[in-house]
């Protein structure tokens, strides 16, 4: 069942030391500051946690992956210091993903915008169905994907961003994606993803644990500045958030 609650739902479940964690959010999994500061905490728990090897990212429902940042929270931005808060949500949930001693294995169902790409960039292996398009459609409302850049363009490369991120309305497919290399593998169906995420993900549980760790901060290397970085960009964003023009932007988006 998919979560009503206004400031959505995560939800944690460990079984053979993969621990699946789930978000989900009414507005088509989008997140509220309240929801990205929980992924966080819960990330790094699950990083410490010697009951766990890997790390199964999904969202609820089998509809949209994620819609990004919550356009209700923008709107409601009114200040510098509440628009660096927000936009370091996603800045914290990166580098929790980055520097988790944890393989993260993410399972995209369907659409993503915005920080959701961000969010799948930051995963160490991707699967996702033939639903799964993406759009960064930050320019389009006044702002730029800053935070979640340096992620995206550790997967897909510069000439990707810039294809992806200068077509704001424009959706790419999942097949792009993958050619990209942000999907490391596209299902025609649900059921055979599950299926895979299910045999990656034990079958990386049964392998000798300080192994993976190792050799995810080989993967990683060279993003030990993103601590600083990401929050730089999310000072800059919420300075972008401000002004008149992304203001009316964003009332269009409101529901």
């Amino acid at each position: 069942m998919e979560t009503t609650r206004p400031n959505g739902s995560l939800y944690t479940k460990i079984v053979d030391k993969v621990a699946t964690v789930e978000f989900g959010h009414p507005a088509s999994n989008s997140f509220v500051l309240e929801l990205l500061e929980r992924l966080t905490a819960t990330l790094n728990q699950l990083s410490e946690n010697p009951e766990v090897s890997v790390i199964v990212l999904k969202s609820e429902g089998e509809g949209t992956f994620c819609a990004g940042a919550s356009f209700d929270e923008l709107v409601a931005i009114e200040n510098l210091a509440e628009g660096k808060i927000f936009f370091s949500g996603f800045a914290n949930v990166i580098n929790a993903m980055r520097s988790c001693t944890k393989v993260i294995i993410g399972r995209v169902q369907g659409k993503a915008v915005g920080g959701g790409i961000g969010l799948i960039a930051a995963c160490d292996y991707v699967f996702a169905a033939e639903a799964a398009a993406i759009r960064l459609s930050e320019l389009s409302i006044g702002v730029a994907p800053l935070v979640i850049a340096p992620a995206v363009k550790r997967k897909i490369g510069t000439a990707a961003l810039s294809d992806l991120s200068l077509a704001p309305t424009e959706w790419k497919n999942a097949y792009w994606a993958q050619e990209k290399g942000l999907f490391s593998k596209v299902f025609t169906n649900l059921k055979d993803m599950d299926k895979q995420v299910s045999i990656l993900s034990e079958t990386l549980a049964t392998y000798n644990p300080e192994a993976l760790s190792q050799w995810k901060k080989v993967l990683w290397e060279d993003t030990d500045h993103w601590d600083t970085l990401l929050i730089n960009r999310a000072e800059i964003t919420g300075k972008l958030v401000l002004s008149e023009e992304t203001k009316k932007a964003l009332k269009k988006f409101k529901k």
